[in-house]
């Protein structure tokens, strides 16, 4: 119930449309039970023997206004005949039809509002919180399973909950209205109804709770099944280079069939759902029937033959509703276990965030300094990836990080835009520590070009461009004529407007390293961070985007990871990493006189 509260809030936002979706709804019941209670008086007025109404009394019972009624209908019997008054009775009966079943659609049309925004809230909300989740949230997740939450579990919640959310706001009203009215009519059959219909909503009662357990397993398992589909699409190069499209198809095989089977026994139960509930109520209907009709055959006759067949009729279209509403439990159950994966989510700690009283820095005037600085991925301090760092970084200068992969460089360059959050130590720019500038301020400082280009399935334009809604078409031709990426990108077929595919899979692997080193030009940052920027060029781009790179990096600062220890040459310091630590810094000349692990490095690459 928790989460199905929680779902609701979101429909607060939407008052004015839940309003009239209530309102229309209270007027569709009410039109249908006026209907059905005019049966009563219409069928004792009609066929009753003699008798006739002659007074009519003020009072406010139920005893006195259906008196009142049926002497307005005596009296126009006595003044036009049955066979009218059948006719003006029929025509009344049709209208209230009609009446009920236009404030019915308009009650969905105003739900629908409140049906789809909630949706779009929920999907908003799940996608705004997994861009502040910490990296680390996601290195213990599957990625396929985040995409299942945001995806079908996210569906799931529009077709189960939000699509019973009309029948959860109307159909109790009809209960309890009919109900009312029932109790009214025969105090002594509605006893049945109640005693009766309780112990059927239990049975399906125990059915939705299993629903609710299998769905749960069946998202889970949907889950499983995108991990392993993303996991082709990323790796199908590997899996034909090995051919292993067997033993993959076997995998993939193996996960469709769990979920196959969750999906079979979850059918199952719903489908369960519906007849049982409609089994039910008929059987609880000749019950009520049976005693009913030994009220009206009864020598005492305690009940009237007219208002028994009303009672009935009433009772009966009690059913629908009541059935609507055992559905509707049933597809909240299932929904629920959709929400509960969705607030994992929701409710995953957001560990990197601005602090209270966050300042903003507006640039970068000194030196980036690491003041002994260890880090672990896992909270709790067991395996150090860093041990005791201390390096500065003077503004305008090149800093090299070289090692063995496993090392730590990146993990190093990773925590100045706190990527990750800092566990000992602290980092600082011009003397502030990094944990107390705002994020925005922060990265804005920093220009990043990853060892794997990051593209988007968009144009070259709005690539280079990404996250510089201000950028001018001179800007980005600029940066990537700066970048050697000009001459290919006016080669292609709408130039920069062509499309490049996911991941940029239409281009080679040097033109996306080409375009992600425009990115990080156009943007102009102080700070630079390229982290095997260069090791997906052929020779000659490498070297005109190494000679690009050389002059953007005067008058700025800049950390570089690069395994090709001939792209630094030319840096300012160079540290060697290992393990975690710094075991060798200086100058590229001066570590190949020292003969230790750089000069190792340099002559297996030399000399391979």
């Amino acid at each position: 119930m928790k989460n199905y509260l929680r779902l609701l809030r979101l429909v607060t936002g939407y008052k004015p449309y839940a309003l009239l979706n209530i309102l229309c709804n209270v007027l569709s019941v009410i039109f249908s039970l006026f209907s059905l209670t005019m049966v009563a008086p219409f069928l004792n007025v009609l066929f009753s023997q003699g008798q006739t109404y002659t007074e009519m009394p003020w009072a406010f019972s139920v005893k006195v206004l259906l008196n009142n009624f049926n002497y307005h209908l005596s009296q126009y019997v006595a003044e036009h005949g049955k066979l009218e008054a059948l006719s003006v009775i029929s025509g009344l009966v049709v209208v209230m039809f009609l009446l009920k079943n236009l404030f019915r659609y308009l009650g969905m049309y105003f739900m629908a509002p409140i049906r789809t925004g909630v949706v779009r809230d929920l999907r908003n909300e799940l996608y705004g919180k997994v861009l502040v989740l910490p990296l680390s949230y996601f290195s213990n997740e599957r990625k396929g399973d985040i995409m299942a939450r945001m995806t079908n579990d996210v569906q799931e919640i529009e077709w189960s909950i939000m699509q019973s959310l009309e029948v959860i706001f109307r159909e109790p009203l009809t209960v309890i209205l009919f109900l009312t009215t029932m109790v009214l009519m025969s105090p002594q059959l509605s006893l049945f109804v109640f005693v009766l219909l309780p112990i059927a909503g239990i049975l399906i009662g125990q059915i939705g709770k299993s629903l609710r357990r299998t769905s749960g397993k069946s998202q889970e398992q949907m889950g499983n099944l995108l991990s392993n589909i993303e996991e082709t699409l990323g790796g199908l190069r590997i899996i034909r280079a090995f051919t292993a499209e067997e033993f993959s198809f076997e995998k993939f095989r193996e996960n469709n069939n769990r979920f196959r089977k969750l999906q079979k026994r979850l059918y199952r139960k719903r489908d369960l759902s519906s007849p049982l509930s409609e089994f039910l109520g008929a059987v609880v209907l000749v019950i009520v029937m049976y005693f009913g009709g030994r009220l009206v055959l009864s020598a005492d006759a305690t009940l009237d033959p007219s208002v028994f067949i009303a009672f009935i009729a009433i009772f009966s279209q009690l059913i629908p509703p009541a059935k609507a509403f055992t559905e509707a439990y049933s597809n909240v159950q299932r929904g629920l276990a959709s929400a509960e994966r969705i607030n994992k989510i929701l409710d995953a700690e957001v560990t990197i965030r601005n602090r209270p009283g966050a300042v903003a820095i507006e640039s970068f005037k000194d030196r980036i300094a690491y003041r002994d600085v260890s880090f672990a991925y896992h909270q709790g301090g067991t395996g150090w990836v860093l041990k005791h760092i201390s390096l500065e970084v003077p503004r305008g200068k090149t800093i090299a990080l070289v090692g063995q992969s496993g090392s730590g460089k990146t993990t190093l360059v990773d925590l100045l835009p706190r990527f990750y959050e800092l566990e000992q130590g602290s980092i600082t720019i011009d003397g502030q520590d990094i944990r107390s500038l705002t994020l925005e301020s922060l990265r804005g400082l920093m220009g990043i070009v990853n060892q794997e280009s990051i593209l988007f399935n968009d144009t070259v334009f709005n690539n280079i461009a990404f996250g510089m809604p201000d950028a001018t078409l001179e800007d980005v031709t600029r940066a990537a004529t700066i970048a050697h990426a000009h001459e290919f990108i006016a080669h292609l077929p709408e130039g920069y407007q062509t499309n490049i595919g996911d991941r940029g899979g239409k281009l080679s692997g040097g033109q996306r390293q080409r375009i992600a080193i425009a990115r990080a030009i156009l943007k102009n940052p102080p700070i630079l961070i390229l982290d095997e920027a260069t090791s997906a060029l052929d020779t000659e781009s490498e070297r005109l985007v190494q000679d690009a790179i050389t002059r953007l990096m005067e008058n700025r600062t800049v950390l570089v990871i690069a395994h090709r220890l001939s792209t630094i040459q030319h840096a300012d310091e160079i540290l060697v990493m290992q393990q975690g630590e710094i075991i060798e810094r200086g100058r590229h000349a001066d570590l190949l006189a020292r003969g230790g692990v750089y000069k190792k490095l340099y002559d297996l690459q030399v000399f391979a």
